[in-house]
């Protein structure tokens, strides 16, 4: 841990901005970089999104021009507080959530992840996945799971 990179995934809520500053805090503490992921999923489709498009793939552009930007201005706030000689990698992926933060865990050397809860309860909790959960049970890696 203490000589890899810390991921942190982000879907650009406030609360995954909650749990960045956790990442920030571990990574000068350890003085070691981070790497900012964020997954794009697939669109049901081309109307997914309640924007007429002419194309699935128009669509497509437009959302990864809007990730892409959204890492960019993270990146930019993540330097100012990083230790000097730290630094930040973006990536953006594209499918199922779970999935793309585990194979980016892999291929990444990631010493730890730093993933929000969402906290969802009752039957909000069983209609909507609960990624951070099903992350900290299938990473090889310790995983910080903030609220």
């Amino acid at each position: 841990m203490r000589t890899r990179q810390i991921l942190c995934p982000t879907d650009f809520s406030e609360t995954a901005s909650h749990a960045l500053s956790y990442g920030i805090e571990m990574a000068n503490l350890y003085g070691v970089s981070l790497r900012l992921v964020h997954v794009m999923s697939e669109p049901f489709s081309e109307y997914h999104y309640g924007v007429a498009m002419e194309s699935a793939e128009q669509l497509d552009r437009q959302i990864k021009a809007a990730a892409d930007e959204n890492l960019d201005k993270l990146k930019a706030q993540i330097l100012q507080d990083l230790n000097h000689g730290l630094t930040v990698q973006t990536v953006l992926r594209k499918g199922d959530t779970l999935d793309q933060i585990l194979e980016e865990s892999k291929v990444g050397d990631v010493g730890m992840i730093v993933i929000a809860s969402h906290g969802h309860q009752g039957i909000s909790h069983l209609l909507n996945p609960n990624i951070a959960e099903t992350l900290a049970n299938k990473a090889k890696c310790p995983v910080l799971v903030v609220k």
